[in-house]
């Protein structure tokens, strides 16, 4: 059979980069038999999202590149856990110079309707870059001599932390003010993803509900904390309001009842919704029941005006999804399921891990405030900001980590008063990564890859597209990246920057990038 057109024009750089990953994939299979890593390496993939002539062939190169080193990977360290993502936020906060913000990438502009969001890459093989470069190019060098002077570009500051670990050995390489705390911006999700899953489980998912009381024939929409509940036609794979209104109407249909009092129970989550900062497009009021992320246009990801009142939106939305089924409802108001009632009917979220990893891949800030809330529940604390904040500070204390000079106020980091130290961010990923914990796995694969989707889509054009992941944070003055990169000689290494005192978030953002860049690039010790 002749070789299909497309493979012929790629041919010659997927066998420029066979060659270049072959001695590093040698190396490691060599190494397996006399040796298991005390962590599994994870083995990365990339969107299958091709957007030019360009990039396409860049992909089909790199993928197949990937496919020679995850071979020696596998062979090492065996499979990675593969289960189981919101368009990047913009430079909103900056460009209006607020004092809360969001993550800001190359994604869907803010209003827009972008289809629901990608699914998070799951773990596959790990891209070279290339770059003509393999790794017997490279020279080994120490760590401290490639970052520091990336670490004093002007653009990142006045204020920098790094920290650098072996994910295979636990081992730190660098570290520059690694114990300083610092304003993590959305990095803080990475904490939040490791104290839910901890809590909860990569198996758990958020259910949403209708009740009945049998007595006074009230009927009760009771939220379960689940953002991610949409009233759309395509629910694409999350829970639907339209299914919970389908299913309500033929249980009420069976008990011959057409007219109910409509109410709305959202109980489970107690405090004050509104965020610290204050109204703002890049999150709702936070509440147990909401449809669409509150979402009062049709955008799906981003920053976009929000219902004032979410629970009372969603509530309205389905008493016109029973009208269809040929129940009447009355206007709907605020209540509780007590004992008596009856469940009707349910749809639940996708599981945790998927939820976490979209939470991380698009920088979800209302998925984030859910999951420190249902920490909280799970914890035995108040499902308040508070006690969201506790329970993400218990929950690592359970991990073993330190958490000195770390302080929560959030689950999405929009909170200037979070503090975290690269030290810290480094502990979660390695954490993560432990092959003894495969419940976190989510934490790694639901990180943004390099170029490819999320809120890093938009960068990394060439050299260590593929081969970083990370989750990004900004807010104004303030600029932070913490994920995972693999390198020329094959290791994969946990990283976190943290700065502050930029004036111009777009070079802070190249300055980072070219950092991570550095390590993906050398051999270093």
């Amino acid at each position: 059979m002749p070789e299909p057109r497309p493979w012929r024009s790629v041919r010659p750089y997927a066998a420029r980069a066979v060659a270049a990953v072959r001695p590093a994939a040698t190396r490691i299979s060599r190494t397996a038999r006399t040796a298991v890593p005390r962590v599994a390496r994870p083995v990365w993939t990339t969107a299958t999202r091709i957007t030019g002539p360009r990039t396409w062939r860049y992909t089909a190169g790199a993928a197949t590149a990937g496919l020679a080193l995850a071979a020696g990977v596998v062979t090492a360290a065996g499979p990675w856990d593969s289960t189981g993502q919101r368009t990047a936020e913009r430079d909103r906060a900056v460009a209006q110079e607020r004092t809360g913000g969001a993550d800001h990438g190359q994604g869907t502009a803010p209003g827009t309707a972008a289809g629901p969001p990608r699914p998070a890459p799951s773990a596959g093989s790990v891209l070279a870059a290339l770059d003509g470069n393999t790794p017997a190019d490279r020279t080994a060098t120490p760590l401290t001599d490639v970052l520091g002077p990336l670490l004093e570009d002007p653009a990142l500051g006045d204020r920098r932390a790094a920290s650098v670990v072996d994910l295979a050995t636990g081992k730190r390489l660098h570290g520059t003010g690694a114990g300083a705390a610092l304003t993590p911006a959305s990095t803080t999700k990475i904490a939040t993803a490791v104290a839910a899953l901890t809590a909860l489980g990569p198996d758990h998912r958020l259910t949403t509900r209708t009740a009945l009381d049998p007595d006074t024939g009230e009927l009760v929409l009771v939220g379960g904390g689940d953002p991610t509940l949409t009233a759309r036609a395509d629910a694409a794979g999350s829970a639907s309001l339209r299914t919970l209104a389908a299913d309500t109407a033929k249980a009420l249909e069976k008990r011959h009842l057409h007219e109910v009092t409509l109410s709305y129970d959202t109980t489970l989550y107690t405090g004050s919704g509104t965020h610290p900062i204050g109204p703002n497009d890049n999150l709702a009021q936070v509440t147990a029941l909401m449809a669409d992320e509150a979402r009062a246009d049709a955008s799906t990801s981003g920053p976009a005006p929000r219902e004032s009142d979410p629970a009372a939106a969603a509530a309205a939305t389905f008493a016109d999804l029973l009208e269809d089924h040929g129940i009447t409802a009355s206007p709907p108001g605020p209540s509780k399921a007590t004992g008596r009632t009856a469940t009707l009917a349910r749809v639940t979220s996708p599981p945790l891990s998927s939820l976490v990893e979209r939470m991380l891949t698009e920088s979800d800030n209302d998925l984030a405030e859910a999951l420190a809330r249902h920490t909280a529940v799970a914890s035995g604390e108040k499902a308040d900001f508070e006690g969201g904040a506790a329970a993400i500070t218990a929950r690592l204390k359970q991990l073993g980590l330190s958490v000195e000079g770390a302080s929560f106020h959030d689950g999405s980091g929009l909170d200037r008063a979070d503090r975290l130290t690269a030290g810290l961010l480094t502990d979660l990923l390695a954490t993560a990564a432990d092959p003894g914990r495969p419940a976190l796995r989510s934490v790694l694969t639901g990180l943004p890859v390099a170029h490819f989707t999320g809120t890093l889509s938009g960068r990394y054009t060439d050299g260590a597209a593929g081969l970083v992941r990370a989750k990004t944070g900004t807010l104004t003055g303030v600029n932070t990246l913490a994920g995972t990169v693999a390198t020329a000689d094959g290791r994969v290494l946990g990283f976190a920057f943290l700065t502050a005192g930029a004036t111009d978030a777009r070079a802070a953002q190249e300055a980072l990038d070219r950092t991570a860049s550095a390590l993906a690039d050398c051999g270093c010790r």
